[in-house]
């Protein structure tokens, strides 16, 4: 089958090859280096930084530098274009918003939130490389399948309520990649086991190879 697909820009490209796109939300950001290495070992190459997490900026920054060439940083829960000005001068090489309208013209790649096909489709119309499918869990793959029948040309990010044994199901129905927070994350930005997060991470990145194998 021909793809109608526009080719994707650097970093897209990296999120939809990582499969997963790792939320870290917690009150602090405190934690979030020692998260971030357990995710990268594991192979979770893209990473998003919620701004509602007090320290995201700095967060950000920190991780730029931590992090292996070839891992991704990016901000989300962005509503605002101050908020997208500060997290790109932050160094966030992606935006990620639950809505649809805060993103235009970034100097980085923007992720919109959509639920509805008019909402997705406005969002890509506008130049959205991802679209990101907010809140998935109350949705099902049948759902996002059902949707690229008429919009095969839009590449969508499914995220919020999606469980690790969800993971294949949703990216063999055409999930670019899947947004994962609380299911991935658990406990551990908190003080939780870093240990169970190798666990869930090593679990998460197997479900992207089962389902693209």
């Amino acid at each position: 089958m021909t793809d109608h697909r526009a080719p994707l820009d650097p970093v897209s490209s990296a999120i939809v090859e990582s499969g997963i796109v790792a939320i870290l939300r917690a009150p602090t950001a405190g934690a979030f280096a020692a998260v971030a290495d357990v995710l990268v070992s594991a192979g979770i190459t893209a990473i998003e930084v919620t701004l509602t997490s007090r320290g995201a900026l700095d967060a950000i920054s920190g991780l730029r530098r931590q992090l292996p060439a070839g891992t991704v940083i990016g901000a989300g829960t962005v509503l605002t274009p101050d908020d997208a000005k500060a997290a790109v001068d932050a160094g966030a090489a992606f935006l990620v918003s639950p809505v649809l309208d805060t993103l235009g013209g970034q100097s980085v790649p923007c992720y919109p939130g959509a639920y509805t096909p008019t909402e997705v489709f406005a969002a890509h119309r506008a130049g959205a490389p991802l679209v990101k499918l907010f809140p998935a869990g109350g949705l099902t793959p049948t759902y996002l399948k059902d949707l690229r029948g008429p919009l095969p040309q839009v590449r969508i990010l499914p995220t919020g309520g999606i469980g690790l044994d969800d993971i294949s199901d949703w990216l063999t129905a055409g999930a670019a990649a899947v947004g994962l927070g609380g299911p991935l994350i658990g406990d551990a930005a908190t003080g939780g086991s870093l240990t169970a997060l190798a666990a869930r991470a090593k679990h998460a990145v197997d479900a992207v190879t089962f389902a693209r194998s």
